[in-house]
């Protein structure tokens, strides 16, 4: 008996993306009318063997509460885009809660009593571990894709190897000669800044190296205004660093500005290292180093370890870390000889 068309074989057959192919099939209306054309006509080419499309918008009105209270950039905005792709791969239906406006009301309280949502993501969400543990203790499925703050342990989460990355790019910096290395940190209360921060010491110490306190700075805000203060404090430093290892790609690129405002040439002058690969770290001058985070494959992990709840099965592994690379680019030189 030939086998049945996959959604595969229809997005190959119209050229359109897996994703659109399941919105169409499982009756969404946020697709073009001549979009939805195309893929029903290639679903009748294939006959028996196609697809069946469903009659809602979700199999038995089921949906995923997807929670990312902040701004969906380039960051944010590829973790939840993943999300919603493999939610909907599976038949299912997202409800997004999104943007800053999210951030000042929690709806974990109520979402066991929502219809029809039978499982969350949350993505770095603000909400103390008690209120997390609260959620768990009435026995609502959901994932949390790096935690702000320690999550509890029997509560599931996925995260990047932060330790691991953070310790890649400083060794890097460190073989390469530096020894005097700023480090501009992120939030002090975030869980992630002290993985990072323990990760960039861990070099230095083999080197017997330990940066003094005057080259620690921490944002509240990983941005890149924040970023160019800070960078801007320590390279005013009567004896200023030679590298900067930051939290963020967005932080490097308020570090690099800071450095051309004081006439350095980076890296002749100055190295700078970034973290996460998003998108701004190859449109540099010179591109970015930086440890690139699998951001698409946390959120498919996320949903996959949801659905696996959902169906009633046993995890083996509650928090899962996904391996980090170091990317290795223009920004980054051994120091200038004095």
């Amino acid at each position: 008996m030939p086998r049945r068309a996959t959604i595969r074989d229809l997005a190959d057959e119209t050229g359109v993306s897996v994703a659109t192919v399941s919105r169409v099939l499982n009756g969404h209306t946020n697709v073009s009318a001549q979009t939805r054309d195309l893929v029903l006509r290639a679903a009748h080419k294939l006959g028996a063997h196609g697809p069946r499309a469903r009659s809602g918008p979700a199999a038995g009105g089921d949906t995923v509460f997807v929670r990312c209270p902040y701004v969906l950039s380039d960051y944010f905005g590829l973790i939840v885009s993943s999300i919603v792709e493999t939610v909907e791969l599976h038949g299912m239906g997202v409800v997004l809660n999104a943007g800053k406006s999210a951030a000042g009301r929690s709806p974990l309280p109520t979402l066991p009593e929502r219809a029809g949502v039978r499982g969350a993501v949350l993505i770095l969400p603000p909400e103390p571990a008690e209120d997390l543990a609260a959620l768990r203790d009435r026995q609502f499925p959901f994932v949390v894709v790096d935690p702000r703050t320690a999550p509890p342990r029997d509560v599931v989460a996925v995260s990047s190897a932060h330790f691991a990355g953070a310790r890649s790019v400083m060794t890097h910096l460190v073989g390469l000669g530096h020894r005097r290395i700023g480090i501009i940190g992120g939030p002090r209360e975030w869980s992630v800044s002290d993985g990072r921060q323990a990760g960039y010491i861990a070099p230095l110490v083999d080197v017997g190296a330990l940066p003094p306190l005057e080259l620690l700075r921490f944002v509240t805000e990983p941005n890149e205004e924040q970023g160019h203060a800070a960078a801007g404090e320590l390279l005013d430093l009567p004896s200023p660093p030679t590298a900067l290892a930051c939290f963020n790609d967005k932080i490097a690129l308020g570090a690099l500005r800071a450095a051309a405002e004081r006439g350095l040439r980076v890296p002749a002058d100055l190295s700078v290292a970034g973290f996460d690969d998003i998108e701004v770290s190859r449109a540099t001058s010179p591109m970015l180093t930086t440890v690139r985070q699998p951001l698409a494959e946390l959120g498919r992990m996320a949903v996959t370890m949801l659905l696996r709840m959902m169906g009633g099965h046993e995890l083996d592994a509650l928090h899962v870390e996904l391996a980090t690379d170091l990317v290795v680019r223009g920004s980054t030189a051994p120091p200038r000889a004095l």
